[in-house]
């Protein structure tokens, strides 16, 4: 029988090399399609940043409901904790109102998509930062907003409004950015199903 995820943890604060390999092989890719849209470079880095707190801070696991609502919060902290370093003004960065667009200009998706497809992870980061994190939880990773209130340490209700928020400003952003790339093709009409298909493109 395969350990569970919180076995492999604890075997691996007690130096079981196995256990390092096995939860990397497990949640690589996840973690890479958490960071891929929101940052340029620095991947393999930013996951192994979050495993290695994710084992230093292992006794918190126990607080959570399961192990990937506790290896999404650290990997948010961690990416919060990239951008407010690389700030002009450290630990000032505000992620309710920065976006990706507003932190790292330059970024861009090092995949090849269809037009359709690339507008959404335009748009993506051109929305606050902690909206776009609470929508690719929802759409790639099938987190429900209970447990999106779980990563992101706030209340369910709070993450209910959140999410509904962050919608609106993502259909915002979408029809900026087909004005601006002068996109005519007409988009799917259930925007919920649309973005959640494109999940692996987003770890690709």
């Amino acid at each position: 029988m395969s350990p569970t995820d919180i076995e492999l943890l604890h075997a691996w604060g007690e130096g079981d090399k196995r256990a390092v390999n096995l939860l990397f092989r497990r949640y690589f890719a996840t973690l890479v399609r958490f960071f891929r849209n929101k940052v340029s470079g620095d991947l393999d880095d930013l996951v192994q940043q979050t495993l290695l707190a994710c084992v230093e801070g292992r006794e918190r696991v126990a607080r959570v409901s399961s192990f990937r609502h506790y290896l999404f919060g650290i990997a948010y902290r961690v990416l919060a904790n990239y951008y407010r370093k690389r700030g002009r003004e450290p630990l000032q960065v505000d992620l309710g109102d920065s976006s990706i667009q507003d932190l790292a200009p330059g970024i861009s998706s090092a995949i090849s998509l269809r037009q359709e497809q690339q507008l959404l992870f335009d748009a993506l980061r051109r929305i606050p930062l902690h909206s776009q994190v609470a929508l690719e939880l929802y759409y790639w990773e099938g987190l429900t907003s209970a447990a999106i209130a779980e990563v992101l340490e706030i209340p369910h209700g709070t993450a209910q409004t959140r999410l509904r928020r962050a919608r609106e400003l993502l259909v915002q952003a979408i029809e900026v950015c087909r004005r601006e790339a002068n996109i005519t093709t007409e988009l799917p009409p259930d925007l919920d199903a649309w973005a959640a298909s494109l999940r692996d493109l987003a770890g690709s």
